[in-house]
């Protein structure tokens, strides 16, 4: 296997990680009080923007010949890092 399928792998495998962890962020949040939410949701909502942007980065990195697939690699990570943080982050506040 490929370096490029190596990565594409433990990329899916990161999204399924964190598609578990919005379901489970979203369950707190349906059970949140009233009035927070309200703000859960909406932290939810940009949550669910950056991962689907990191998809949408991945999506074209799979697409790309094996040649290209490095110069979007560094793309994937600057977007996979910015998801992380904000489960990171949803995660301490809903707590």
């Amino acid at each position: 296997m490929s370096t490029k399928e190596d990565f594409v792998r433990k990329m899916h495998a990161k999204l399924d990680q964190w598609n578990a962890e919005i379901d489970a962020l979203t369950a707190k949040a349906d059970a949140a009080e009233a009035g927070a939410r309200a703000e859960y949701h909406k932290q939810l909502e940009a949550l669910r923007s950056k991962r689907d942007h990191a998809r949408s980065k991945l999506s074209e990195l799979e697409s790309a010949g094996e040649g290209a697939w490095h110069d979007l690699k560094a793309g994937v990570e600057l977007a996979w890092e910015s998801v992380s943080e904000a489960v990171r982050s949803a995660t301490a506040r809903f707590k």
